[in-house]
């Protein structure tokens, strides 16, 4: 991951237009709300297997177009809806080009065994005793 902010700004366009919600008048005259476009295959800050990781954990993002698209119009300014954007973008992209663990098989210990086996043990006998009438 060796992309910082000002480098993806360089790459993305945005789409600005009249967002609904808050802030009366202004909501019919300002176009707060903020459409940013990505395109990953474009992109000079991601090596080939990146850009084929990001391809694949984030096809749902994807316009029609190719682009991974984040919308924003929670605020009233275009400005830091445009902030906000660019935040979520980056949380996506970090968050797809993050690898799992490798999960380790372990095996359970022979102690752990015991105590499980106990407890059925005792859960069984109990259990017999309950029963009225049953002459097994």
């Amino acid at each position: 991951m060796n992309f910082n902010k000002a480098d993806l700004q360089k790459e993305i366009t945005y789409k600005t237009s009249r967002s609904g919600g808050k802030g009366g008048q202004n909501v019919n005259k300002v176009s707060s709300k903020v459409e940013l476009l990505f395109s990953i295959n474009n992109s000079l800050l991601f090596t080939d297997d990146e850009k084929a990781l990001l391809n694949e954990k984030l096809q749902a993002r994807f316009n029609k177009d190719g682009f991974v698209q984040v919308i924003c119009d929670e605020e009233r300014s275009q400005y830091l809806n445009k902030e906000k954007a660019v935040e979520r973008l980056i949380v996506l992209l970090t968050r797809a080009l993050q690898k799992p663990k490798v999960r380790k098989v372990t095996k359970v210990s022979k102690a752990a065994k015991a105590v499980r086996l106990a407890d059925k043990r005792i859960q069984s006998t109990k259990k017999s005793n309950r029963r009225v009438g049953d002459s097994d």
